[in-house]
């Protein structure tokens, strides 16, 4: 015969505690995985924007002497700022000037901060503001 009695079936409260114990703290541990990933995402997405504002500083650089205008950059990738630092060329790049495109932004607690730098041709630029035409009047 066994010992216990047939009409006693289920769980004990006891088990049904260590249960919900064990749950919520695999639950705790989830959440918090995920906060650190979304943080993580979030400082990798505007380390991307960095970059991608501070290439788009050096073409517009190169194309046109000039940096993306304000309202435009603003438009493009709000809440980042840039700084544009320019110096002539030393050494074997004289002759050329050395553009430093820094742009900064923030994430969560995080600052992040990209600089990026290439050497222009100041014959180049020059070459193109001049030669280049005005548009028709009604060109666009």
């Amino acid at each position: 015969m066994s010992s216990r009695n047939p009409r006693q079936r289920g769980f004990l409260l006891t088990e049904l505690i260590v249960a919900l114990t064990v749950l919520g703290i695999l639950m705790t541990g989830f959440a918090l995985s995920l906060h650190a990933f979304a943080q993580f995402n979030s400082y990798q997405l505007v380390r991307q924007r960095c970059i991608a504002a501070a290439q788009a500083e050096l073409d517009s650089m190169t194309a046109t002497g000039k940096p993306v205008p304000g309202e435009d950059f603003e438009r493009l990738w709000p809440g980042l700022t840039v700084s544009i630092d320019e110096s002539p060329g030393v050494g074997q790049w004289q002759g050329m000037k050395l553009v430093q495109a820094t742009t900064s932004g923030k994430s969560f607690r995080n600052k992040v901060q990209v600089r990026l730098c290439r050497y222009i041709s100041t014959d180049v630029v020059a070459q193109y503001t001049e030669e280049r035409e005005p548009l028709a009047e009604g060109r666009r």
